[in-house]
């Protein structure tokens, strides 16, 4: 994940409320940071060194709503996520291979470890239920395309996420749009310069065999349908592209690529700690607002209303993984900014 630039990221916090925040955004270290003990979930096995990062930018979140009162309750929610982690161990020679079995998640919608779980329940959801699609529908094409609008004050983003929504419901009824066998929808909010918001949805698009020999949409042509359905006086920015490998890529990687973009994080966790009064406006903005949508072909392929504890923690199925019972455990020291062995919490 890219780090956010450490030049002016902290210009809108109080002086204490940013000191303390940016002080702990940028303890972490890497695994050299600590030679004299290797101790670390990173040290152990580096592909989960994602966990470090997302724990140390879920600490900056739980410190932000700790200001406000009426965000208190996730604030401790927050802070009592994915405290003690708890994996199964496979060896392959001096290699251990991790595979997380417990942890509690807080499920705090903007938490930056539930989101980032989230992303991998749905993508696995998808990559399960995809075979029997394609067996039903083969020689399928894809799309990706995202719709933007101008960016609206944060005070105003509600009402333009719900028109926005309205616009779509519009576009899936129009005759173009017919060669859409079946769509994901997910919404994402970027923060402007300006501490303006940016909301788009990236979307995936699944069409007909003969989308691009007989009902191809161009770009400008897919402008003027957005344009059309939000009913606004300007041409949007949209991007739209075929779902194809690039060099050395078969299509289920370039397939691969593409459901990760539509289905990553809603907020980004750099835009949530970088202005403290413009994520807490954010927060009051979206709450109850649906940020995923599926139709067609593939309606409710994610199920996304069913999440549960275990789903975040059984984010894929990995029937090949050798399982003793046994439980390497790992616990967050926030000192150190990082996960490291915590053997007391073992299961032998």
């Amino acid at each position: 994940m890219r780090q956010p630039k450490k030049r002016g990221f902290f210009m809108h916090f109080s002086a204490t409320l940013g000191h303390n925040i940016k002080a702990n955004f940028f303890k972490c270290k890497s695994n050299n940071g600590f030679e004299s003990d290797k101790n670390g979930l990173a040290d152990y096995s580096p592909k989960d060194r994602f966990w470090d990062v997302h724990k140390l930018q879920a600490d900056s979140v739980e410190q932000i709503y700790q200001t406000a009162k009426e965000f208190e309750r996730y604030a401790e929610r927050i802070s009592n996520c994915s405290g003690v982690l708890r994996f199964a161990v496979s060896e392959e020679g001096a290699e251990k291979n991790l595979k997380l079995k417990e942890a509690k998640f807080c499920r705090v919608r903007h938490c930056p470890i539930c989101q980032w779980r989230r992303s991998l329940m749905w993508q696995a959801r998808f990559y399960t239920a995809l075979p029997e699609v394609l067996k039903a529908h083969m020689n399928t094409n894809w799309l990706f395309l995202t719709l933007t609008v101008r960016n609206c004050e944060i005070g105003h983003l509600r009402a333009t996420l719900q028109d926005m929504a309205k616009a779509w419901q519009r576009l899936i009824k129009r005759k173009a749009f017919k060669p859409v066998n079946g769509w994901i929808r997910t919404t994402e909010v970027t923060r402007g310069k300006d501490g303006s918001a940016h909301p788009h949805f990236h979307c995936l698009l699944m069409v007909r065999p003969s989308y691009f020999k007989k009902y191809y949409i161009s770009q400008s042509s897919w402008i003027d349908l957005w344009q059309q359905c939000m009913k606004v006086p300007y041409s949007p920015n949209i991007d739209v592209r075929r779902v194809k490998g690039k060099k050395g890529e078969d299509e289920n990687q370039a397939l691969e690529r593409a459901v990760s973009e539509t289905l990553k994080y809603a907020v980004k966790p750099r835009d949530m700690i970088s202005d403290k009064d413009w994520f807490l406006e954010l927060t009051k903005q979206v709450h109850q607002l649906r940020f995923i949508a599926s139709g067609g072909l593939l309606k409710d392929i994610l199920k996304e209303n069913l999440e549960s504890n275990q789903d975040l923690i059984s984010e894929n199925q990995d029937n090949s993984f050798s399982d003793d019972k046994t439980r390497l455990a790992f616990n967050w020291q926030s000192d150190e900014s990082r996960y490291r062995r915590f053997s007391e919490g073992d299961i032998v």
